[in-house]
């Protein structure tokens, strides 16, 4: 269970006149402009004309506990957050390492586009010169296999034509058609 003690000296405010905060937000505001050296590098310096020391409590008293010497609490101020140094040297490192891999990785990718490039160009030069001596080669069979070349090729090689077919009679009934010899 979350207990919060709000201090005695605190205006309260009713139901109505509150914000959906509860007022803790304009409280808040209202503390820190009060206070000026809260802000950067500052924040921690004691403010000017304050010479005495900050009042000794006892161990087994709590903080913020009972009021100061002039009858107020004494005020918190929030010190500014520890500063971080990372070394530089190996985070610089590092991001070189990776702009240089990634050009490395760009010109190595870019030089096997190229080489890829002129492969793709010799073989689709090798393919129009095949599918050329292809279509050469199928109208040269065109040609060698139509009626009047092979008539005229026969008559080169002594050949005639046929005028009767003769037919021989098989043992077992086939009819075989021959043709009948050149005259």
């Amino acid at each position: 269970m979350n207990v919060t003690t709000l201090p005695a000296d605190r205006p309260r405010r009713t139901q109505q006149g509150a914000s959906r905060s509860g007022g803790r937000t304009t409280a808040h505001r209202a503390e820190q402009h009060d206070d000026a050296p809260t802000i950067g590098a500052t924040a921690l310096q004691p403010e000017r004309g304050t010479t005495e020391p900050a009042p000794q409590r006892k161990p087994d008293s709590r903080p913020d506990s009972r009021p100061g010497r002039d009858g107020q609490r004494p005020k918190l101020r929030v010190a500014p957050p520890a500063p971080v140094s990372a070394p530089r040297a190996p985070f610089v490192a590092l991001v070189l390492a990776l702009v240089l891999l990634g050009v490395i990785g760009i010109l190595v990718l870019n030089t096997r586009i190229a080489e890829n490039a002129f492969k793709l160009d010799a073989l689709r030069t090798k393919q129009s010169t095949l599918d050329r001596d292809e279509e050469r080669l199928r109208s040269d069979l065109a040609n060698k296999e139509s009626p009047v070349t092979l008539a005229s090729r026969a008559k080169q090689l002594g050949l005639v034509p046929s005028r009767t077919p003769a037919f021989l009679l098989l043992p077992d009934g086939t009819k075989l058609e021959m043709p009948g010899p050149g005259k």
